[in-house]
């Protein structure tokens, strides 16, 4: 199936060595290589895409509105890393999905109260737009 380049716009490198790509709709469609699946955070139903997808429904500047549906979701995004391009998506690109991205490398690894240092240094300087952004980072394993 292929994966991201390291060094392609958005693409993130997780401790695994496994690649994602964070990306914001405002941004545009999506460039070649297209994602394998994508895992769409919005408060409203996604455009319809030419991969597979899931949609996690999730207001800008909130959390989830469903927790356990949306770590399910991370897991699924992570364990697909493995062997294909994953993109998580939101309108742009760095509230919801920053936070998405550390709560992959909270799965991968990553000590929680590392995460938004780490998507941070990795992704995009202004990832994880809000204290309650953070907190559900660092609190994502002991809520499940």
């Amino acid at each position: 199936m292929g994966h991201w380049e390291k060094q392609a716009p958005g693409v993130m490198e997780l401790p695994s060595g496994r690649l994602v790509r964070g990306r914001g709709l405002r941004q545009g469609p999506a460039a070649a290589p297209f994602p394998t699946y994508g895992v769409y955070l919005l408060g409203k139903e996604p455009p319809d895409v030419p991969w597979e997808a899931h949609w996690v429904k999730w207001p800008d500047f909130r959390l989830p509105v469903d927790r356990p549906q949306a770590l399910a979701a991370f897991r699924e995004a992570l364990e697909r890393t493995a062997t294909g391009r994953v993109e998580l998506v939101c309108n742009g690109g760095r509230g919801r999905t920053g936070t998405a991205l550390a709560c992959l490398a909270v799965l991968d690894g990553v000590p929680a109260d590392q995460a938004v240092d780490y998507v941070r240094e990795h992704y995009d300087k202004h990832a994880v737009e809000t204290p309650w952004q953070r907190r559900y980072v660092l609190n994502l394993l002991t809520e499940a």
